[in-house]
Parts: C-alpha cells; sequence; structure tokens
C-alpha cells in the first residue's frame, strides 16, 4: 500500500468516524432502578438526555432512597451507553482497521 492510498483510507475512516458520532447522539438506551420508579435514558455520546421518576417514591421523611435510585438508574444508563458507543465504533471501524489482538484504540473514541 503506498503513501496515498493510506491516506485515502484514513480520510475514509475519519469520515466513518464522524458519521458514527454523529448518529450516536441520536441513539439512546434507557435503564431503571426500584422496579421502573426512576428511569434514565442516555444517549451513545454518554450524555442523560431524560430521567424520568415516579411521584411514589418521593419522601422526605427518607430522601436518601430516592437518591439511591437515582444514582444506579444513571449509572446503568451510562454503562449501557459505554457499551452501545464501543458498539458502533467497532461497527465503523471494524473494515477499516486490521484486527491486531490487544489493539486498544479506545483512547481515541474508537
Amino acid at each position: 500500500m503506498n503513501m496515498m492510498e493510506m491516506l485515502a483510507k484514513i480520510q475514509e475512516m475519519q469520515a466513518e468516524i464522524q458519521k458514527t458520532q454523529e448518529s450516536l447522539e441520536k441513539l439512546t438506551v434507557e435503564t431503571e432502578s426500584g422496579g421502573g420508579m426512576v428511569k434514565a435514558t442516555a444517549n451513545g455520546l454518554k450524555k442523560i438526555v431524560k430521567l424520568q421518576i415516579d411521584k411514589d417514591i418521593i419522601d422526605k421523611e427518607d430522601p436518601e432512597m430516592m437518591e439511591d435510585l437515582i444514582i444506579a438508574a444513571i449509572n446503568k444508563a451510562l454503562d449501557a451507553a459505554d457499551e452501545l458507543h464501543k458498539r458502533e465504533m467497532q461497527k465503523a471501524t471494524t473494515a477499516m482497521l486490521p484486527n491486531i489482538p490487544g489493539l486498544d484504540l479506545s483512547k481515541f473514541g474508537i
């Protein structure tokens, strides 16, 4: 592969990654805690975009329970969004990058 072909492949990969990043903003995952009392939705860019709290868990005498359920739902949503992000970025780059065992490109957003 000559230098021009390699540069073209890199530009192609950059365009595919950009396209994937844009689509990740629209893809969402929803998780819940407390049997659905708290629901958190995150997008593929690992941002919380929606939080639903059932009124029945609002208890002025026990705010810690509600806080715990919110934290649990958000953490689940962020974990699910991270998996979604990894899966989509892997799809975008698999055809362009060689499968090298141990090659970790996560530091580069891939």
